[in-house]
């Protein structure tokens, strides 16, 4: 049981430490819309996204998208990491609860 929980915990250190590595990021979806959808003319990017419960689009200059694709990729991977973190903790707390009521029903 204590080599679970080890385990566990090596986990959670390389979530956090993936954690560290994220730059620059920003929540949305990045999409490319046209004046006239069916010749597909007057392209351009808007991003879309809520925040504080406001939900806001934005035009996107063609310069800008490539940095607002990474941008939002590494908000993706920010929330992925972060529910892997909650999970393996979840799972923690729950093995170490075990781990101690049976060292207690091991004692009576």
């Amino acid at each position: 049981m204590h080599k679970k929980l080890a385990q566990l915990e090596k986990k959670i250190a390389r979530v956090k430490d993936e954690l560290q590595e994220i730059g620059e990021m920003r929540p949305g979806s990045l999409t490319q819309q046209y004046q006239n959808r069916k010749e597909k003319k007057g392209g351009y990017y808007q991003i879309s996204y809520t925040y504080r419960m406001k939900s806001r689009t934005e035009y996107v200059r063609p310069e800008f998208v490539d940095d607002l694709r990474r941008q939002v990729e590494n908000f993706k991977r920010f929330k992925d990491l972060v529910q892997q973190w909650i999970d393996l903790a979840m799972e923690h707390s729950h093995e170490k609860m075990e781990l101690a009521k049976r060292a207690e029903d091991d004692l009576s």
